[in-house]
């Protein structure tokens, strides 16, 4: 049995899963600043647990290429699951679109973009049935995709398209247009202390017609949808897999990305490629981290 471990969006997922795909056991911990290991070691005792199985072989999903494990948690880790072997480590947007292709939206295709948005914007990329990293394993680093030609600060800490559509950044502009002197209702719940406003609400406050929550997520479609549509015109997949808060809020972001990507694609080529919602929530990078273990050489 093996075990994927994703830290990737604020929450220590970890799966149990077998050779058929099958997810034996879950558990989760909420991430908190500077306890890590902790959060982790929580959530794989309590998936261990529910399995009931000696797990073989483990890997860690982390937010960007180029992540290490923490040293704590590596050392955690082999306490914990002291039969199996040191534990992998992979990108979470390369375990996901890996995750894809084995148990979820794309079983079959040989060539696909899993992009997703939540905390952090992560990408995975599978070219010719294999997992696609690029020369210096950091392919798929699409939150530094550049959309705006506007230089901003956080465009230079954290990158274009993730200041703009991971779930801080869609807070920080509809923030950003209260402040200026829109109205929302989310500027009315908390006490009106703008810093608890989460993507959720703004979410929320679209699918009830609130006019500024309204504007807030149709500009995040047209964010994702042009970084699509920069991804297909480069890669050409057969299909684009979507995750994260984008999967989850599908029902107010689906179409609109459909209808952003394909205006800026050529017909044929818009006709042809399939965007589509990830049917694997929250546990697809953990998934996928647990899949690259037998993948490895």
């Amino acid at each position: 049995m093996t075990l994927g471990l994703d830290l990737s969006d604020g929450t220590a997922r970890a799966v149990i899963v077998n050779e058929h795909a099958q997810v034996l056991a879950r558990g989760e911990h909420l991430l908190a600043a500077g306890q890590t290991a902790a959060a982790a070691t929580a959530a794989v005792r309590r998936a261990v647990a529910g399995a009931g199985v000696t797990v073989e072989r483990a890997a860690v999903a982390l937010p960007q290429p180029g992540d290490v494990v923490p040293g704590d948690l590596d050392a955690a880790l082999r306490d914990l699951l002291p039969g199996s072997a040191a534990p992998a480590t992979v990108a979470s947007g390369v375990a996901a679109v890996v995750a894809e292709h084995w148990c979820g939206a794309a079983r079959g295709l040989t060539t696909l973009v899993a992009l997703s948005a939540g905390e952090h914007v992560t990408c995975g990329i599978i070219l010719d049935g294999k997992p696609w990293t690029g020369t210096y394993g950091m392919a798929g680093s699409v939150g530094w995709l550049s959309l705006n030609p506007v230089e901003r600060e956080d465009y230079r800490r954290l990158g274009g398209l993730e200041a703009e559509v991971s779930a801080r950044g869609i807070v920080r502009r509809i923030v950003w247009r209260i402040k200026s002197g829109d109205t929302s209702v989310v500027s009315q719940r908390h006490g009106g202390d703008l810093s608890r406003i989460t993507a959720d609400e703004v979410f929320q406050g679209a699918r009830g017609g609130d006019g500024l929550c309204v504007s807030v997520i149709r500009d995040t479609a047209r964010y994702i949808g042009m970084a699509l549509s920069n991804l297909a015109a480069t890669l050409d997949p057969q299909a684009i897999v979507l995750g994260g808060v984008i999967a989850s809020s599908g029902d107010v972001l689906l179409e609109s990305i459909r209808l952003e990507c394909g205006r800026r694609l050529p017909h044929a080529q818009a006709e042809r490629l399939r965007i589509v919602l990830s049917p694997l929530g929250g546990d697809a990078a953990a998934i996928g981290a647990a899949r690259m273990t037998s993948l490895s050489p």
